[in-house]
């Protein structure tokens, strides 16, 4: 998984997200943010998440944690 977390106590205090909505769903091409009923983002498919890195980059909280990690995969020898 490379997308990690949306600290949601920090986007309480987000005023872009309140009268624009939120840049950080806008910014996920693939869909893997969506936002609840309160307008608030969350991880709705993870593994489905490209690493590009857009949704951090365009959190005016810094509330989105992604991983340059991606994880490994177990490979028949």
């Amino acid at each position: 998984m490379a997308i990690n977390r949306i600290n949601r106590d920090l986007c309480d205090k987000c005023k872009l997200r309140e009268k624009k909505g939120c840049p950080t769903a806008e910014s996920c091409s693939v869909d893997v943010i969506r936002l609840d009923a309160e307008g608030k983002p969350y991880i709705a498919y993870p593994e489905d998440c490209h690493i590009c890195f857009l949704c951090s980059r365009d959190c005016p909280m810094g509330a989105v944690e992604v991983s340059g990690m991606i994880p490994s995969l177990a490979l028949p020898y």
